[in-house]
């Protein structure tokens, strides 16, 4: 079945059987894999490991403080829940869906947080037909993502739980401490928790619209911080990576260009952090410029060039894409790319080739 966007299950499906027909040593119970293995399909490993006698090579799929993922695996293993917190676009869904994939082989039992979200949503609702017909059974239950993560024992993932109102946040409170999931319609009706079921949870710490969570549900998770990627050599390559994903799943088989992939992840973490290489400083926008949008302009860059020119990327789509970006949060933001044009990349314009191009389209920049 063809799919825009195949779960991480389905993704790197191979790597996840090769892993699990090795001897696993110590392994919490229920989970598919060890400890071990988990880190490793996350972060990658030299040795590949073998599947049906091929030799399938383990990738690295985040990039980032690999201590910081070892940790993360052995909170899922224990009793408080996980929490990545983090600026936008830092990749802490991704994060999610590659360990709920590795742990308990599925990373769709979801729940999205929004401004809507209420309780049903989060643990049951009923099928209402039946309910007033038979009354209230195990029959008429419809099940939400945290039910099934209690029955089955496999991870819960949380996204933007900070978006939920508070008192949906703290129907988690008494599930994360004791394990236990009243249903007081049922006759006695209680759901354990079965070994392997755990809650990954995510928060965006920059989004408007946030609700703080309370102390109790803060005490029952563990915090993990993603921090923005801080190496210019590393953000090249996931957005690389990343955009070469997106753009074979898109239908479009097109070379990935490093030049420019180079420039863009330069003038996204300039911006970012205000500094040029050089050592200037520099205004930064309101805007994220998080790796995960720099890779979003290159993929709509590149579509733009494919279907209306039958070409590569070019740095007039580029740039036209940037602005998106940059003025998403405030039209302000656009003096912030225009004189960072007008004096970093005029500078570098001098004697660089790519640089001498991308100067050329400061034009688009009104």
């Amino acid at each position: 079945m063809e799919m825009i966007k195949p779960p991480a299950e389905i993704l790197y499906e191979r790597e996840l059987r090769a892993l699990r027909e090795e001897p696993q040593g110590l392994r919490p119970a229920s989970w598919l894999l060890s400890p071990v293995q988990v880190r490793d399909f996350i972060i990658g490993r030299e040795q590949p490991a073998l599947l049906d006698g091929e030799q399938v090579e383990i990738t690295r799929k985040f990039y980032g403080n690999d201590i910081q993922i070892e940790r993360a695996v052995v909170t899922l293993a224990g009793n408080r829940g996980l929490m990545l917190v983090g600026d936008p676009g830092t990749a802490k869904t991704m994060l999610s869906e590659l360990l709920s994939a590795a742990i308990s082989g599925t990373s769709t039992n979801t729940i999205q947080g929004t401004a809507g979200t209420t309780e049903d949503m989060i643990k049951y609702s009923w099928n209402y037909a039946m309910l007033l017909d038979k009354g209230p059974s195990e029959q008429a239950l419809v099940p939400a993502p945290l039910y099934n993560g209690m029955k089955k024992g496999i991870l819960t993932r949380f996204e933007e739980i900070t978006r939920c109102p508070a008192e949906a946040q703290d129907s988690l409170i008494s599930i994360l401490s004791d394990k236990v999931l009243s249903i007081p319609e049922l006759d006695g009706g209680v759901l354990f928790a079965k070994p392997g079921f755990n809650v990954i949870a995510t928060a965006n710490v920059r989004d408007k619209g946030v609700n703080e969570m309370s102390s109790a549900l803060k005490r029952r998770f563990n915090f993990e911080t993603i921090r923005p990627v801080d190496n210019l050599k590393m953000e090249a390559r996931i957005i690389e990576s990343q955009a070469r994903s997106l753009l074979i799943h898109s239908g479009i088989e097109i070379e990935i260009d490093t030049d420019v992939v180079e420039l863009l992840a330069t003038t996204f973490m300039e911006l970012r952090t205000g500094m040029t290489r050089e050592g200037y400083k520099i205004d930064s926008p309101q805007a994220v410029m998080s790796t995960a949008e720099a890779v979003s302009v290159y993929v709509q860059s590149a579509m733009t060039s494919y279907y209306y020119e039958n070409k590569g990327v070019s740095l007039d789509r580029l740039v036209q894409n940037m602005l998106g970006t940059i003025a998403k949060e405030n039209d302000k933001d656009l003096a912030v790319l225009r004189t960072y044009f007008s004096k970093v990349v005029k500078d570098r314009a001098q004697e660089d080739g790519i640089w001498k191009e991308y100067y050329r389209e400061k034009k688009w920049i009104n």
